[in-house]
């Protein structure tokens, strides 16, 4: 694990190099179809890959974005109305049955399907219009990091073309080096923190909430910590009352309009007596963590996953695990 998250910046670097063709390819059929709603269709860290590019398309397009349950199709059998969309289906194997046979439902049904996968000859490729491979390598742990982080890239990259955003496109360009200076980022003052917990929230808002439910998986996938990802308005609307003294949280707070938001929830939690863990210079009560920024609001929740990936694998060695090898786990994950 600790070995792919250090690739990370060299496999963000060769994917927009190898795949420009079909991220313009994937583009070009979006704006041609001007999609009154984008699908999304995936599982585990693939969906909240998912999630981060719903936040991502509806805050530079103004085009919903839900995700479709895989189970409408694989269990239920229903085909849904999805003419005018687009269907984005995630999956790093592009093996699970219930995610194909959901692409190919929205294929039935008339919408444009694109697959993003690290293996261009899977089912789920064959099941799409056109596929963006991620060109990760070969990812070993069982805890994805670099096809996950990648993945969202290759959103961001197509967004960045379908929607002409230069400023996107050249914070996308930039994301080798803002990366590398993320994988540097040391985040072990808060590994004796969570000594003797075996519960936290990790805190979000937008496209940060979604790095915040990649995170709070990673916890339960790695450190048997059982993680629960809230959205920073969310907080006080019951989860608050079981936050008592010592209790950790950890706020991912991005440099975009949502960082006060943030950044004021991991003050409060800490004025109550939580052990609170901040990536902001608007720290208050909380502990600032440090962060590397993308210079984009798009862009910069993204890094603070890949500084959380060093912290998390370092945490499971601190608690005796191996973060590679998670019990009752495997790496390809096939429902129905």
């Amino acid at each position: 694990m600790r070995q792919e998250v250090d690739q990370i910046p060299q496999v963000v670097a060769g994917f927009l190099k190898a795949s420009a063709g079909s991220l313009d390819d994937a583009a070009a059929r979006l704006r041609a179809l001007d999609p009154a709603l984008v699908v999304t269709v995936a599982r585990g860290s693939s969906d909240h890959a998912s999630a981060y590019l719903k936040y991502a398309i509806e805050l530079t397009m103004g085009v919903p974005v839900a995700s479709v349950g895989p189970s409408i199709a694989s269990i239920y059998g229903r085909d849904l109305k999805l003419g005018k969309a687009a269907a984005i289906a995630v999956s790093q194997s592009g093996k699970s049955p219930d995610i194909v046979g959901m692409a190919q439902s929205a294929r039935r049904s008339g919408a444009t399907t694109i697959a993003i996968t690290n293996t261009p000859d899977s089912p789920l490729a064959g099941a799409s219009d056109v596929t963006i491979d991620l060109h990760a390598g070969l990812e070993k742990s069982v805890a994805a990091t670099k096809t996950f982080v990648t993945s969202v890239v290759a959103g961001l990259a197509l967004l960045a073309r379908w929607s002409g955003d230069a400023d996107l496109g050249c914070a996308i360009d930039a994301l080798p080096d803002s990366l590398a200076q993320a994988v540097a980022c040391d985040w072990s003052e808060m590994i004796p923190a969570l000594d003797g917990h075996s519960a936290l929230y990790v805190l979000g808002r937008g496209p940060g909430f979604a790095i915040a439910n990649e995170a709070a998986l990673k916890f339960k996938e790695t450190c048997g910590i059982q993680g629960e990802s809230y959205s920073a308005a969310e907080v006080m609307h019951g989860p608050v009352s079981i936050v008592t003294p010592g209790y950790p949280v950890l706020g991912l707070a991005a440099r975009d309009a949502a960082e006060a938001s943030v950044a004021d929830m991991a003050h409060k939690l800490a004025g109550q007596g939580a052990r609170a863990f901040l990536t902001s210079d608007r720290a208050g009560a909380a502990t600032r963590l440090p962060f590397a920024a993308t210079g984009h609001p798009i862009t910069d929740p993204l890094a603070l996953i890949v500084s959380f990936y060093g912290f998390v694998e370092a945490l499971a060695r601190h608690r005796g695990l191996n973060p590679d090898e998670p019990p009752m786990l495997r790496k390809v994950t096939e429902t129905v």
